[in-house]
This record gives C-alpha cells, structure tokens and sequence, in this order.
C-alpha cells in the first residue's frame, strides 16, 4: 500500500465513479463517514441535479442526498483520490479506467459493476488489469438495491480484495452499521456471482411475465444458481464465496422483486414486449441483457451446461420467442440433480 494508506493519521480522498442509482447511493454511504465525497457523472445534467437539488433526479430520484457529495464532470478532479469506486457500467467500463490510470496512478479501486466485457469476455477486474497494478483492485458486490442503500437501511456485502491488510483499511473507509462489507480474498468469486445474476434475474422475470408461478421462479433460481457454481469453479472462484453474499445472496434479492432491472425487463419480455424497445426505452442499464452473450460464449469456451442462461440469451438478442425458449427448456431430458 501506498505511504497515505499505511499512516493512520491520513484521512483519504474519496470518489465515485459513475453517478447511476448505484454510484449514486454509495456516494450517500461514504458521505457518512467522509467530510466530502467526490462524484462522477457522465451526464452534465446529472451533475447539476446533485449539487444544486442534492437529488439525483434521473437515476435515483425522491430521496435526498447528502449536501457533502460534489458532482462533477471532470474525470481529472478524481487525480488525487486515493480510493475510487468505479461504478461506469461493464460494457462502458474500458475506456474511462483508462483515462483514469493516466490520471490517477495510486488510488485503490473498488470496481462495484456487474458484468462481463461482451467483445472480451473478460471480468471487470481482468479490464481494469490492463490499466491497473493487481495490488490496487477490490470487487464490491452483493444484495444490494440502491435505493435501500441511498436511505440507510440494513444492507451486507462481500468485499474481496487478495491482500489482507488493503482489504481491512477499504473497509474502515467503505463499511459502516448499515453497510457491512463482508471481507474476502476471492476476487473472480465476487464477480462472477454480480455478472451471471444479472442473467437469471431476467429469466426469472420471463416466468413471471408469462404467469408461471412461483414453483417456477424457484426452480429457475434453484438451477440458475447450479449454472453460476459451474462457470464461477470453472474461472477459479471459490465455492464458499458463491454460496455467499455476491452470489446465492445476490441471487435471491434481484430474482425475486421489480426493483431489479433485470428482473423488471424479464417481466416486460414474458408480457409479450420486444427486448430492443424496452431497453430502449430505459434510462438506465440493464446489465443482464449485455452480458447474457458473454456468458454464453464463456460457456461455450468452458465446455459447460448453461440451458437457462443460454435461453435469456437467445431470447434478448432475437434468436429465439419466449414461448420456444420456454418450451425448450421443458423438453430438456430428465436427469440427476448435480
């Protein structure tokens, strides 16, 4: 670690990067602790709306923010930060770290986005390692909405991060009573549980969508989270971290309510909408459907049984209706429970 993260008596520099619902809510997190918390936003807007209504009126709107949160638009305010939550969407993600790492080549960076790089197939932090050292990376994710964040209500987390001691100084400076980050040192864990319930979430939705019930939903969840364990232990996750806050946890949360985008988009598509008019519709990301083609592909890559993932990607890129992914997944043969 760096000389300011090892004195004690260095208060850090904090900034967000990416001002959506989620970057925004963990703004309002640290500005409880933080007497500033520097925020990104891509959109002048957005900025504007933060620092002059302390709403974020586009992305997190009716809950009020913390008057200690600075928007900006200027990625070169962050130069001096010596922790970074990177919150820019995975599939916008490679061009703003970086710009970032040629402004910024100190800061810790807590890489909270949920995805998989469509063209490379690759986790956030296998991105961010084309700009970045490995010993500055840590991967926030868990059950987590952002508007329950944004209002302070109880919310855990998994933060991994490979070495110890960097681990425990991001959380004294992240984690408060209702934000508990769970510590860990499994890195590729943490991603691929955030990246593939995104997926499940939107298949989740379709069963709902199409009025199939809740047997249905918890047999989707039930062998979606099957499908996680396979890819995860393929790239070299640990199954205790799967089985924890930034996979099942995770899993269950954004399966299981509209407030997930992903989840809300499944529904919209089980309705009978088409997947390019309701994402064209949205103001914000739908992780799931950008990333539903690289996990295929991974699964492709891995050799792996993927039918539910492979479904919603079909589905959400054209190649299959809903009632023929649906009818393919009932026709699979029976077989044993593994």
């Amino acid at each position: 670690m760096s000389k300011h993260q090892t004195d004690p008596h260095h208060t850090p520099q904090i900034a967000v990067l990416g001002a959506g619902a989620w970057g925004t809510a963990l703004a309002c997190v640290l500005a409880h602790k933080h007497a500033r918390v520097t925020l990104w936003a891509n959109e002048t807007e957005t900025m504007t709306a933060i620092n002059r209504q302390h709403e974020n009126t586009a992305f997190l709107p009716e809950i009020p923010l913390p008057e200690n949160i600075h928007a900006t638009d200027r990625l070169a305010d962050l130069a001096a930060a010596d922790i970074i939550l990177m919150v820019v969407p995975a599939q916008f993600a490679r061009p703003v770290l970086a710009d970032l790492a040629a402004l910024n080549d100190k800061a810790a960076l807590v890489l909270c986005a949920k995805g998989i790089e469509r063209d490379s197939l690759k986790l956030m932090s296998d991105v961010a390692l084309d700009y970045v050292s490995a010993d500055r990376l840590a991967v926030l994710s868990g059950p987590s909405f952002a508007a329950d964040v944004a209002r302070g209500q109880p919310t855990a987390v998994t933060l991994a991060c490979a070495d110890a001691a960097r681990g425990d100084w991001l959380a004294s400076h992240i984690g408060a009573a209702h934000f508990r980050p769970y510590l860990s040192d499994d890195i590729i864990g943490a991603e691929i549980g955030g990246a593939i319930k995104n997926v499940l979430a939107i298949a989740c939705g379709i069963v709902m969508g199409k009025g199939l019930g809740e047997s249905a939903r918890a047999a989707i969840t039930a062998r979606g989270f099957v499908e996680m364990s396979r890819l995860g232990v393929a790239l070299g996750a640990q199954s205790d971290t799967l089985n924890g806050l930034s996979g099942l946890g995770d899993l269950i949360l954004t399966c299981g309510s509209d407030s997930s985008r992903n989840f809300s988009l499944g529904r919209a598509l089980g309705e009978g909408a088409d997947a390019a008019t309701v994402l064209g519709a949205r103001n914000s990301v739908s992780e799931g459907a950008m990333s539903a083609a690289a996990v295929s592909a991974l699964a492709d890559k891995h050799d792996l049984d993927m039918p539910i993932c492979r479904a919603v990607d079909d589905v959400v890129n054209g190649a299959r209706r809903v009632d023929e992914a649906i009818l393919s997944l009932l026709a699979r043969p029976f077989t044993r429970e593994k």
